[in-house]
C-alpha cells in the first residue's frame, strides 16, 4: 500500500483515476437493460459524507468525478454538491483542486434551460445523455414506457430539448463536453443504429454505442443479444467512411472519426473487446458501498469511516486498502467463469 494520500495502484498496477459516485438508485424511466429501482436504499449518504469520499478519492489519485444514478437529476444533493466542490476547487490546499473533470450521466428528461445553466455555473464540465432510439416506438420500448409511440415521441422531444438546453448553457460538443450514449440490443433496437448515428451527426455531438452488458440479475441478458463493436463499425462504414482515433489510456470507448468531417463516434465494447487492463474506475453507491468492478456482486461498506468522529486518514486508508487489493478483470475472464454469477444491479452501481 502507498503512503497516506499518495496515488494508489492495484495488484495489476492500475491507478485510481475516476470516481463514479451514484447520487440515487431511483429513475424516472424504466429501461429494461438497467431495471432501475423505484426507491432508494436505506442509509443514503449525506452531503458532507459525499464530499469526504470525493476528497479522499482525490488524495488517492482520482482526477475525474462522474455523478450518476439512477437518474442523478432526481437527487436533491446534486446542485449543493456541485457548488461545494466548486468552492473547494478554488481553495488553496483542498484536494478537490486535483479534479480535472466533473461529469454527469443523465437520461436528459429533466435537463431544461434553467437546470443546464445552473449546472454549468456550479462547475459541471461534461454531460452525457442516454438515448436508445431515434423514433417514438423505439424510445418507448427502450425506456419501458406505457403508451407506445406517442409516449415515446414526447420523451424523445424532451431529450432532444435537453440536449439543446445543455448546448445553449455552454456545454460544447466539439470539446467533448456534451455526448450521447446508446445501448444497442440485437432484435430490440439494433435497427436504430444508423438513425441514431445520423441524429448525432446532425446535432454535432459524439455518440457512443454501448454493447448490451450482463450487469445485474434482472435484465434477462444473453450473449446473442449483444451487437459486437466490430459489427457496429462495419454497419456505420456502409454509410460513412471511418478512420480510427487513438484510444486514451483509461478511457472506455473505442473511437472513430467520420472522414467527411461528420464528427466522432465511439463504441464501449466491454463484452467483445474488454478494457480491464487499464480500468481506473471506483464506483460508490448512493448508500456508501464501494465497488471496484461494474460486474462485482458485493462492495465494501465505507460508512464506518464516514461517521463524524472518524478521521479523514482512516477513510483514506480504508479506500487505499480496498484499491490496493483489487484484481478485478471480469470482462476478460467472462468465458472462464461459471454461469449464473450474481452481480449488483446497474442502477444501484451507477453504470
Amino acid at each position: 500500500m502507498s503512503r497516506l494520500g499518495e496515488p494508489i495502484v492495484d495488484l495489476r498496477a492500475r491507478p485510481l483515476g475516476v470516481l463514479r459516485l451514484s447520487l440515487t438508485a431511483r429513475c424516472n424511466l424504466a429501461c429494461p437493460y438497467c431495471c432501475p429501482d423505484t426507491q432508494d436504499p436505506e442509509g443514503l449518504l449525506s452531503l458532507p459524507q459525499q464530499l469526504r469520499l470525493i476528497r479522499a478519492a482525490c488524495r488517492l489519485g482520482a482526477h475525474t468525478l462522474r455523478l450518476t444514478g439512477g437518474e442523478p437529476l432526481l437527487s436533491d444533493h446534486l446542485d449543493p454538491l456541485l457548488e461545494a466542490i466548486d468552492v473547494g476547487r478554488g481553495t488553496a490546499g483542498d484536494p478537490l483542486q486535483s479534479l480535472q473533470e466533473i461529469a454527469l450521466t443523465t437520461n436528459g428528461v429533466l435537463l431544461d434551460q434553467q437546470r443546464s445553466r445552473r449546472l454549468r455555473s456550479a462547475g459541471l464540465t461534461r454531460i452525457t445523455i442516454s438515448l436508445d432510439g431515434a423514433d417514438g416506438t423505439s424510445v418507448a420500448r427502450m425506456a419501458g414506457l406505457q403508451g407506445g409511440g406517442a409516449a415515446g415521441e414526447r420523451l424523445f422531444a424532451r431529450v432532444i430539448s435537453g440536449l439543446s438546453a445543455a448546448r445553449s448553457a455552454g456545454f460544447d460538443p466539439a470539446a467533448g463536453e456534451l455526448k450521447l450514449n446508446a445501448v444497442i440490443q440485437r432484435g430490440v433496437n439494433d435497427e436504430q443504429l444508423i438513425p441514431l448515428a445520423a441524429l448525432a451527426r446532425d446535432h454535432g455531438v459524439e455518440l457512443r454505442f454501448i454493447e448490451y452488458m450482463d450487469v445485474g440479475n434482472r435484465n434477462g441478458w444473453s450473449r446473442d443479444r449483444v451487437v459486437p463493436a466490430a459489427e457496429i463499425v462495419r454497419s456505420l462504414e456502409r454509410y460513412w467512411p471511418l478512420e480510427p482515433v487513438q484510444r486514451v489510456e483509461g478511457r472506455t470507448a473505442l473511437r472513430w472519426r467520420y472522414r467527411d468531417d461528420g464528427g466522432i463516434v465511439g463504441v464501449i465494447a466491454s463484452i467483445s473487446e474488454p478494457f480491464c487492463r487499464d480500468c481506473n474506475r471506483l464506483r460508490i453507491t448512493a448508500d456508501g458501498q464501494a465497488f471496484t468492478c461494474l460486474f462485482a456482486s458485493t462492495g465494501q461498506d465505507l460508512r464506518p469511516w464516514l461517521h463524524a468522529d472518524a478521521s479523514e486518514a482512516s477513510l483514506i486508508a480504508a479506500m487505499a486498502g480496498l484499491w490496493s487489493r483489487r484484481v478485478d478483470s471480469f470482462s476478460e475472464e467472462r468465458q472462464t467463469l461459471s454461469q449464473g454469477t450474481a452481480h449488483a444491479e446497474m442502477a444501484y452501481l451507477g453504470g
